[in-house]
């Protein structure tokens, strides 16, 4: 090729013998725009919020009846093994009159529910969030049908044989598979069926307790994993209902009715606030301890189905030498959170439940854990409260708020759910004069719990298969960042009448601009008529008389300088491209640069030293970078 034409295709590139020390910005586009691919404006609630919330709400009705009914068959097998009638009235299975028998009704139930996991699903296995946390990270929220029967089933019967779990686990499991089981039979995207998912867990959590606020945090740091309103709203409508549907089956009362707390000092407040050390570390006993056991089943000669067994003689074991711990044992929190259960009777029940509780759950059996922790906890923070009441009298600690900020504080640090925990303590007790040492005793645990632990009682099982849990729900770092701060590169651009031959001999010269990986192609108007990549204009095929406007495949795609850079992130994966031409919104047809994937990791840029670059903060703020119009 002659060297003037190679000035020539320099110079409709704009790049001559005068403007080789940078890259100029290219003429103005025309306003031709009609065929130009642009980001889809994001809209944070539009139709189909309002149809996933309807649905949230039909699902939520149901969810809470299933609560309603799970229940009942609770009591139904209660009464049936441990007092041989068949009824669906409430019965403590501490009450029972069996002896040395009572031993053999755990083991039972739990060679029925070994069966059910193995020859029906062996998801059943478990307190039931990881499992629909599982879904929710790496199956799209489609939960197997058959667990909206197994889940409720097995837990029922592991639960009314004397299993010390709470039926709270397995109703926000079943009501996360009935979620699920309606997003898979609507049309709707992933994440509209996880909203429904979430949605159908906090119903079954809001009807067990009545506490719709702590459902709906619970969801958004548990399942949800993002605060957007698009979610948190058909979540928050069906806890609202569902908690009205548990209001006209057992009334308003408060889950735990306790006396009045009156106003700590700031003496105390500091004790609750210390105390939430005892209970982080607690928390990472508790955690190990469940998984150390599941370990240690996992080492037996024994085939899986029988591990429930062998737990089931524990529990047995245990529920002869303390009745109390068998069965849900809502009763038993009440009792420590009122004053009415303490000493070295609640410590040796405490103790004794932990025992049965964590190898129950380490066999692999269906149950919950909020209970059992929250029990465990209550119990602690009780002691914990008479011990320093006893010691160090002035202090002014109420036992009463000990328990409860130990039962809040054992399950924030057990679960890393900060916020459920301590809205959860204020919604099932009613006490707002709680809230301050709820927040300090609970945070603290959290802090330790953190420190001590690298996964959650929740996410631990699925960290030991591999998976990669969010723990952080953080704004978005390239929704933040603007287009026209990383993308306002100057273009180089091709002419549409540019012959593919001058165009090649000036890509292999090594003029300036000619190692970009992609180039605007624009008509003589200033048209954007496509963008051609390296690959394109190197492809091996013979030049001939081709130019720049036949190589041109598809009409481009572009952003806007205020475009985010997730919009031309996502715009990318959609159009499966590289590199977008960048245009003025307030001049329509304007090309004022280029932005490539290398642009959208700069964006993290900002994000990264806001959280690892030290500096003092006593200094006059700089000016901020002016925009180009």
């Amino acid at each position: 090729m002659k060297k003037p034409d190679v000035e020539r295709i320099e110079e409709a590139v704009g790049e001559g013998p005068q403007a080789r020390e940078q890259l100029p910005v290219a003429p103005s586009m025309g306003p031709a725009l009609a065929n130009l691919r642009a980001p889809r404006l994001h809209e944070s609630v539009d139709r189909r919020a309002v149809f996933i919330s309807a649905m949230a709400v039909v699902l939520a009705v149901v969810a809470a009846l299933v609560a309603q009914g799970l229940g009942a068959l609770i009591h139904f097998f209660t009464n049936l093994a441990f007092f041989g009638r068949l009824s669906v009235q409430p019965a403590s299975p501490g009450d029972n009159t069996l002896g040395l028998w009572v031993i053999v009704v755990p083991v039972l139930g739990a060679i029925v529910v070994g069966l059910m996991a193995r020859h029906g699903s062996r998801a059943i296995r478990g307190h039931g969030i990881p499992e629909a946390m599982e879904q929710v990270l790496y199956n799209q929220s489609r939960i197997p049908p058959r667990m909206t029967l197994l889940k409720p089933l097995s837990a029922a019967i592991a639960i009314g044989t004397g299993g010390p779990f709470g039926a709270e686990g397995p109703i926000i499991a079943t009501g996360g598979a009935l979620g699920s089981l309606l997003g898979q039979g609507l049309h709707v995207t992933a994440d509209e069926r996880k909203a429904l998912l979430a949605a159908g867990a906090a119903a079954g959590m809001a009807a067990t307790f009545g506490a719709p606020v702590s459902a709906v945090l619970l969801a958004v740091e548990l399942l949800l994993f993002e605060f957007k309103p698009r979610s948190v709203i058909p979540v928050a409508l069906a806890t609202a209902t569902a908690t009205g549907v548990r209001i006209a089956f057992m009334g308003g009362a408060p889950a735990f009715v306790i006396p009045d707390l009156v106003t700590p000092s700031g003496s105390a407040l500091a004790f609750y606030g210390v105390m939430g050390v005892a209970m982080g570390m607690a928390s990472v006993v508790c955690t190990r301890a469940v998984y150390w056991l599941e370990d240690a089943f996992e080492k037996l000669p024994l085939h899986w189905m029988w591990w429930p067994a062998l737990g089931g003689v524990v529990v047995g074991v245990v529920g002869w030498l303390s009745p109390r711990t068998l069965g849900v044992g809502y009763t038993n929190i009440e009792d420590i959170l009122s004053g009415r259960f303490v000493g070295m009777a609640m410590i040796a029940f405490c103790a004794l439940k932990f025992i049965s509780w964590s190898v129950a759950l380490g066999s692999g059996t269906s149950g919950g854990t909020l209970a059992p922790l929250f029990t465990l906890g209550g119990g602690l923070g009780s002691a914990l409260g008479l011990l320093a009441s006893h010691l160090f009298p002035a202090l002014g600690v109420d036992v009463r708020v000990a328990a409860l900020v130990g039962m809040a504080a054992l399950f924030a640090g057990a679960s890393r759910a900060l916020l459920t925990s301590v809205v959860f303590a204020f919604e099932t007790t009613r006490q707002p004069l709680g809230l301050l040492p709820l927040l300090a005793g609970c945070s603290v645990s959290y802090l330790v719990s953190a420190l001590l632990m690298r996964h959650s009682i929740m996410t631990e099982k699925l960290a030991r298969r591999g998976g990669r849990i969010p723990t952080e729900l953080g704004a978005d770092a390239l929704g933040q960042a603007l287009v026209r701060d990383h993308g306002l590169k100057p273009v180089v651009t091709l002419q549409a009448e540019q012959p593919l031959e001058a165009v090649r001999a000036w890509l292999s010269s090594d003029a300036a601009g000619s190692r970009h990986q992609g180039f605007p192609v624009v008509s003589a108007e200033g048209t954007l008529l496509g963008v051609l990549t390296r690959r394109d204009l190197l492809d091996g095929q013979d030049a001939g008389v081709r130019r720049m406007k036949d190589l041109v495949k598809r009409p481009p795609a572009v952003v806007f300088d205020d475009s985010s850079l997730r919009e031309a992130a996502d715009l990318m994966m959609d159009e499966g491209v590289g590199r977008l031409p960048v245009m003025s919104r307030e001049q329509p047809g304007h090309l004022v640069g280029i932005i490539t994937r290398s642009d959208l990791l700069a964006g993290h840029r900002q994000r990264l030293e806001n959280a690892h670059r030290r500096e003092r903060g006593l200094r006059a703020p700089r000016p901020p970078t002016p925009h180009p119009a």
